[in-house]
């Protein structure tokens, strides 16, 4: 993606803040009882704040698969993320493929309650990056 530094910064921006707004959507959810949206929707937030990581720093996003290899590729081997960080964007994926297309999964309230704070958690780390740079 060829982008001014002002375009970029303008994504970067619009991509954090969709995932902050998706997180914001976790309460009603939660008082809703709709665990497979919330495995979704969790999932989505660590996608776009990892989309806004890779195009900060000039990387494709690219596709789903795409962006979990690449998150892996430059951040984790890296050592700026840790493997659990890695390990956990993952497994929000596989959770989200499975709740949204394979009809005999259950998501239950604990697979997804467990897994807000730390999503939580690694938007922030991601935004901090992104800001120190």
């Amino acid at each position: 993606m060829n982008l001014s530094d002002e375009d970029r910064r303008i994504v970067v921006n619009l991509e954090l803040e969709k995932a902050e707004s998706i997180l914001a959507e976790q309460e009603i959810l939660r008082q809703a009882g709709f665990w497979s949206t919330m495995a979704n929707r969790l999932y989505y937030a660590l996608f776009h704040a990892v989309s806004a990581l890779l195009i900060s720093d000039g990387h494709e996003v690219g596709t789903h698969k795409g962006a979990a290899i690449r998150f892996q590729q430059y951040y984790v081997k890296t050592q700026l993320f840790t493997v659990e960080e890695g390990r956990f964007y993952s497994q929000l994926q596989s959770m989200r493929e499975s709740a949204d297309y394979n009809c005999s999964y259950d998501v239950s309230e604990d697979d997804v309650v467990s897994r807000i704070e730390p999503a939580r958690q690694l938007v922030e780390k991601i935004r901090q990056y992104i800001a120190m740079k």
